[in-house]
């Protein structure tokens, strides 16, 4: 078997490899990646652990997702928002979630910005980014997958341009793949 291509899981469906590298990975990569996501908070929480996931393997943001959402309010945009330096504080020392003071900052600052954007106002941007469907054919195997694309480019800097912080081209994409912009399953993959 080449490297990079699908492979069948235990219920002999063909999923991308990364897909069945982790059991935490299977429902993730069956029932949520590269499907649709919309709304404003639901969009803020995949942003919030794009940035997150930024130096890290995502199976360590998977496997803490809950306890992002409990120090996070559940990513609501308008809690956030109203976090203080007590809060800073307590997700300083919050063992549940990565504790990186810059990426704690920016989730804080973002949701601070968001909370004064009209509602569906991330949504529209962040969805005015998503490529033609057929610009592109199905990846083959994961070498196919980029990790940036001009798409992706112009999502951090309309982003950065409007002040949202750490959302760089590659945590950009990742949010793309993540939020169903893109449809990065490999070609044969059942869940294309």
């Amino acid at each position: 078997m080449s490297e990079g291509v699908s492979i069948p899981g235990p219920d002999g469906l063909l999923r991308c490899p990364w897909g069945l590298s982790a059991e935490d990975y299977v429902a993730y990569h069956d029932e949520e990646w590269g499907k649709p996501v919309h709304g404003d908070d639901a969009l803020f929480e995949r942003l919030c652990l794009e940035a997150f996931q930024s130096g890290l393997s995502w199976i360590t943001i998977l496997r803490r997702r809950e306890g992002f959402r409990k120090a996070f309010a559940d990513f609501r945009i308008a809690e956030v928002a109203r976090f203080t330096d007590t809060d800073r504080e307590r997700l300083l020392a919050d063992e549940g979630i990565i504790r990186n003071r810059a990426k704690i900052d920016a989730t804080i600052a973002n949701g601070q910005l968001l909370a004064g954007w009209a509602t569906g106002e991330l949504e529209d941007l962040i969805w005015s980014h998503a490529p033609n469907p057929t610009s592109r054919p199905a990846p083959r195997t994961i070498a196919d997958v980029p990790a940036i694309t001009d798409e992706s480019v112009a999502l951090s800097k309309a982003l950065k341009k409007r002040g949202v912080r750490f959302v760089g081209p590659t945590t950009a994409y990742a949010l793309m793949q993540a939020c169903g912009l893109v449809n990065d399953h490999l070609h044969d993959c059942a869940m294309r």
